[in-house]
């Protein structure tokens, strides 16, 4: 079962390891960092904001969630 991400506590959060901005993009929250680039998974609708267990973005893959999050 998939609980909904409350998109209020985004406004609370950052990234741990850059402490850069995030931006919810499908269902991760990516940082705004272009040097780190890493994805935290949301699981539950829990944000597992562990640096272990967070993935790092294509430079590619991580414009177009840029992108997208502008548009």
């Amino acid at each position: 079962m998939k609980t909904a991400f409350d998109t209020e506590v985004l406004t609370l959060l950052v990234c741990p390891l850059s402490k850069a901005e995030l931006v919810l993009y499908e269902n991760q929250l990516v940082s705004t960092d272009k040097s780190t680039r890493r994805a935290y998974a949301i699981v539950d609708g829990i944000p597992d904001m562990l640096i272990a267990h967070s993935s790092e973005l294509g430079v590619q893959e991580w414009e177009r969630v840029m992108q997208a999050h502008i548009d």
